[in-house]
């Protein structure tokens, strides 16, 4: 892949790459998709670089489909990253040692890049991650029990983890995290997960029932211990109408 790249790096913009923090819920968990390469022992992030011809946005969709084979998944630019001493030299020279690649031909790779930060949720039971080659693993880990990441990798995981846990008083989140039906409970799950803490339950079924994005099934959760809870779905024509809006209240 990286061989590939240095053949062809006409086609690519010098000095500019996108990073993906992609979030997925499973088992009440929230978890981030990382990967892990055989030329180092910490994981990364999933990222990618831009070609001459696409936008950055196109770039991120890109990365994202690659990596889990969805699309049309909520996808949002939330920072750059730039230090000056982002890329140290030592980290890209394990890596082209691995591939055996001669410095001389990977001036390219060794310059500064900038990198873009964007977040995806996606639905984790959908998602099938694909690793590139032989080289590497790509697992979803709990955001909770992140292990050590590579250059500057933990801070863009923090920064979108904090720019979601923000936006949640501002968009809608659930419709790329849960299945298609859904419990009220079930939601209010989701969204403790996210912010880490937990929210009193009628504030919760009020605030997010006033939004006006859930439709009650004429459905009841099966295969429950106790009184089955309605199921619901949301509302995508809706969904899509608050996500441009925006939301004016928090959690």
């Amino acid at each position: 892949m990286l061989r590939g790249i240095l053949a062809n790096k006409e086609k690519y913009q010098p000095g500019l790459s996108i990073d993906s923090v992609i979030f997925g819920f499973h088992d009440n968990q929230l978890k981030v998709l990382l990967i892990k390469t055989k030329h180092s022992e910490q994981w990364a992030l999933p990222g990618g670089f831009v070609h001459v011809d696409e936008s950055i946005d196109d770039a991120a969709v890109n990365v994202l489909y690659g990596r889990t084979g969805l699309k049309g998944i909520f996808l949002r630019q939330f920072a750059a990253f730039g230090q000056a001493n982002r890329n140290p030299v030592e980290t890209s020279q394990k890596v082209l040692n691995f591939f055996g690649i001669p410095l001389e031909e990977a001036q390219w790779y060794l310059s500064r890049f900038v990198t873009i930060g964007y977040y995806a949720l996606v639905d984790f039971l959908q998602a099938v991650p694909q690793p590139e080659g032989n080289n590497e693993i790509v697992e979803w880990i709990d955001c909770n029990a992140v292990p050590e990441l590579i250059l500057d990798h933990k801070e863009i995981f923090d920064k979108a983890l904090e720019t979601l846990r923000m936006e949640l008083n501002l968009v809608p989140v659930g419709y790329n995290l849960l299945p298609e039906k859904f419990t009220i409970p079930e939601l209010q799950r989701l969204y403790e997960t996210i912010l880490g803490r937990k929210l009193d339950r009628r504030n919760f079924l009020r605030k997010i029932t006033s939004i006006g994005i859930l439709t009650k099934l004429d459905e009841k959760k099966s295969n429950v211990a106790h009184k089955a809870p309605n199921l619901y779905s949301f509302d995508k024509e809706r969904y899509e109408e608050v996500l441009k809006i925006g939301l004016h209240q928090g959690w």
